[in-house]
């Protein structure tokens, strides 16, 4: 771990301790998710856990989603300090963990909730914008991010597993311990190396202004848009199995006891988002478009054979693949981002993105609330997420027409093909 922290340069420019502070920002969002879960899931009966956690997309989630695209113009304006921006949405983390565990009974917790989400989005916003700063010559943006995010799993994964235990001494705990390393982060953000600061000038295109300005429309090409259509209905499907089967499992549809299926399965998702991130340190992405174009293929493949073999196994293979294939796709994003937009839009364009996935996300959890019976929610799920997988896929044949023959293709496409 510490060899694949310090490799081609990393400890070189700083970067190995952007992974650090990262893998502190994962293992405090998971904490606080699970302090939340308890709270919101576990301690009420099916039909108000239902209830709860629509309110929760509602209120917190919902308004996130719309929100978000303000942040990174907003966080832009403070490039010379993203030191402290940083630091600021770690300390900011901090103080509202703690006010979650200490009102968790109470109507703070769902406007702390929200603020949570916010400064978590506003510190990915200001990393993404910060690590282009620190890459040594070795090593890519989509391999710096795969290699921070695979820092974020392990140890995501890590304070999950300790969150859970101290969850059974109450819901509160957990978002203490967040608390406590959230406020280490905060130190850390702030020993980042000076370079983090810039004054490279960025130029993000204005919020909403994808469907109005001509220059926008310039930067957000088909390669792009098809991408995020592919990235987008894989993390809808993410949110989607892991609230749907959630809810199965609670009815006793699964088999087995209620927590342990819902362990299962919350360990298939972590496992293939693993799994995702350990294959994105190595993968070097040609073909990102038919890397989606598969991914949504085989999960919808996989959706419909869950529906027809309905048990914990299918489910549990299918969850697996539909975290390792939204991961995989995202990379895919990062990459078509990274070789069609100029640098000096990039950062932008990468929460501009991320907000499109997390809109995804809440839009296919609010489908997951649904009570139908799993393998008919499953096989509709699968053919919808079919009929993207085939657009998707036509997407990524005419990109490989414009790498082949320019000429032949679309001109949104022939500029620089990304098949």
């Amino acid at each position: 771990m510490q060899r694949a922290r310090n490799a081609d340069g990393a400890d070189q420019t700083g970067l190995h301790k952007m992974f650090d502070l990262h893998a502190l920002s994962c293992a405090g969002d998971a904490l606080v998710a699970i302090g939340l879960a308890g709270t919101i899931f576990f301690d009420v009966p099916v039909g108000e856990a239902r209830t709860r956690v629509a309110l929760y997309l509602l209120i917190t989630m919902a308004p996130f989603a719309l929100l978000a695209p303000l942040v990174g113009p907003v966080l832009d304006r403070f490039r010379h300090g993203r030191r402290w921006a940083l630091a600021t949405t770690m300390l900011a983390r901090g103080f509202l963990a703690f006010a979650i565990a200490d009102q968790i009974d109470t109507w703070v917790l769902y406007p702390a909730a929200f603020g949570v989400l916010v400064m978590s989005k506003s510190y990915g916003v200001a990393r993404s914008a910060a690590v282009p700063r620190l890459l040594p010559p070795r090593i890519t943006l989509v391999e710096a991010n795969a290699r921070g995010s695979l820092a974020g799993t392990i140890f995501g994964g890590i304070a999950g597993a300790v969150g859970a235990g101290l969850a059974t001494f109450g819901p509160g705990w957990p978002l203490r311990l967040a608390t406590l390393l959230f406020f280490v982060g905060m130190v850390l953000s702030l020993r980042l190396p000076s370079g983090v600061d810039s004054d490279k000038p960025e130029v993000p295109p204005r919020v909403f202004a994808l469907l109005a300005h001509r220059e926008a429309l310039r930067l957000w090409n088909l390669p792009v848009w098809a991408a995020i259509t592919a990235g987008g209905t894989l993390r809808a499907m993410y949110g989607f199995i892991a609230l749907f089967v959630a809810f199965r499992a609670r009815e006793d549809d699964l088999l087995l006891t209620p927590v342990a299926a819902l362990g299962a399965v919350a360990g298939a998702l972590a496992a293939g988002a693993f799994v995702a991130t350990l294959i994105g340190t190595r993968l070097k992405l040609r073909r990102p478009l038919l890397l989606g174009a598969i991914a949504v293929s085989g999960v919808a493949l996989g959706a419909i054979a869950a529906a027809i073999f309905y048990s914990l196994p299918a489910v549990l293979v299918l969850a697996f693949g539909t975290a390792l294939a939204s991961g995989l796709a995202k990379l895919a994003v990062d990459a078509v981002i990274q070789e069609r937009l100029p640098d000096e839009s990039r950062a932008s364009a990468f929460a501009h993105s991320e907000t499109m996935l997390q809109l995804a996300w809440v839009s296919g959890g609010a489908l997951g609330l649904v009570p139908v019976a799993g393998p008919w929610g499953l096989f509709a799920v699968g053919l919808v997420v079919g009929a993207v997988a085939l657009r998707v896929g036509s997407w990524a044949w005419t990109a490989h027409r414009a790498e082949v023959s320019p000429a032949s293709a679309p001109s949104e496409w022939s500029q620089q093909a990304v098949g």
